[in-house]
């Protein structure tokens, strides 16, 4: 046997267990929320062998890896008949993000890439990147895919090779192989990203919901998640963008907030997941949170639990950028259960399961933030006597 088989041997040998391993619940972690479940679901080194190296012995008799991935994250996610399928930004050694489709009969382990990537086609102002599908069937009977666009911002002073101009993208398909490139979303925003579209017409209309920002990393005037209606996804046209859960100071979100997948409709309401953001001696800090709207005016706020709902912990927060939990993607199967799939420090892709029970039961029955400390000790004092009135107590 040649060194060139012996590692590829080892190489496929490698990969086939990692693609075989079975996921676990964490018992160390309870909070009664959700489960964190041990592995990563999906890694770069996932991504298929024949994606990385070229396996011609000819032409690569050193087994080099030529295509480098560094990272598989942030992905969108639905069912897929019997099986969950995840939109993964897969994003290569070279900065490049691209979409590629991974399958599951679990949803929590056993994650294997399609043939190839996803083919997105261009508009007629090529995109640098594009990243962070929210995946949604919609009921025109499209499969939407709503994503940032990224390109360089043309009015950048010369030398300034950073700045950059985020923009909507959005296709279309009805297989997630042949996909429709439509027009980028016009809004009147500078930038926008993390838009989604809600699964449902509301009034006839596309119901959008937006992060309005003024530049590429901060949302400086934009007042936090907002709501806009649109004729047509067509030629995606935005009206008055309107705030629907606001940026507050000294909370999770007080840099900036964004959507997350699009909402689950339940009984009480719409469940929504989010991103909140704030800075800190460290960097930013991404975590997620939950709140709930109105069945029939999905953009009113009734109810909204105080502080994050899941924050990166241990390997988590370790990554290309630390201290980062993100999430585009969920799915709510019908026998209640979600599952709930977070990017890892813009790394690696965790996954968390709960159900729509539990999901409502937090978010109906979890105070709201109090904003002051003072009030945040009162909230704290109730639930002590509430529980010492019961006789119970943890010691």
């Amino acid at each position: 046997m040649t060194a060139f088989q012996k590692n590829l041997k080892a190489l496929k040998q490698r990969h086939a267990a990692l693609l075989k391993r079975r996921n676990t619940v964490d018992a160390s972690f309870y909070n009664g929320w959700f489960e964190r479940w041990k592995n990563p679901v999906v890694t770069a080194e996932h991504v298929p062998l024949e994606w990385r190296y070229d396996l011609n012995s000819k032409t690569n008799p050193l087994l080099l890896e030529r295509l480098g991935v560094n990272a598989a994250f942030n992905v969108g996610a639905m069912e897929w008949g019997k099986n969950i399928v995840l939109v993964v930004r897969t994003e290569g050694v070279d900065r490049k993000s691209f979409f590629a489709i991974a399958e599951s009969k679990t949803g929590v382990d056993r994650f294997r890439f399609w043939d190839e990537p996803v083919v997105l086609p261009e508009t007629d102002e090529p995109d640098t990147n594009v990243y962070d599908m929210r995946l949604v069937r919609h009921e025109d009977g499209w499969i939407y895919g709503l994503f940032c666009t990224e390109r360089k911002d043309p009015k950048a002073p010369r030398g300034d090779l950073s700045s950059a101009v985020a923009q909507c993208g959005i296709a279309r398909t009805k297989d997630l192989v042949k996909w429709e490139r439509l027009p980028d979303l016009k809004s009147r925003s500078p930038q926008q990203r993390n838009v989604v579209l809600h699964p449902e017409f509301v009034n006839g209309k596309y119901l959008l919901y937006t992060r309005p920002q003024d530049d590429f990393i901060t949302a400086g005037s934009g007042g936090g998640i907002g709501w806009a209606l649109c004729d047509s996804m067509e030629r995606a046209v935005s009206g008055e963008e309107r705030i629907l859960d606001h940026r507050i100071y000294h909370t999770i979100k007080e840099l900036k907030n964004g959507l997350g997948p699009a909402p689950i409709a339940t009984p009480k309401g719409w469940l929504h997941l989010a991103h909140g953001v704030r800075n800190t001696a460290a960097g930013l800090r991404y975590v997620l949170y939950v709140f709930l709207t109105d069945r029939n005016q999905p953009w009113r706020v009734t109810h909204a639990p105080g502080g994050y709902f899941l924050a990166p912990q241990g390997d988590e927060r370790i990554g290309d950028v630390s201290n980062v939990a993100f999430s585009n993607g969920w799915v709510a199967r019908a026998d209640g259960r979600v599952f709930i799939y977070y990017g890892a420090s813009d790394t690696r892709t965790n996954v968390a399961t709960t159900t729509v029970e539990r999901l409502l039961d937090y978010a109906l029955n979890t105070p709201a933030d109090s904003l002051r400390s003072a009030a945040c000790v009162q909230q704290r004092i109730e639930l002590i006597r509430k529980n010492r009135a019961l006789g119970l107590r943890s010691k």
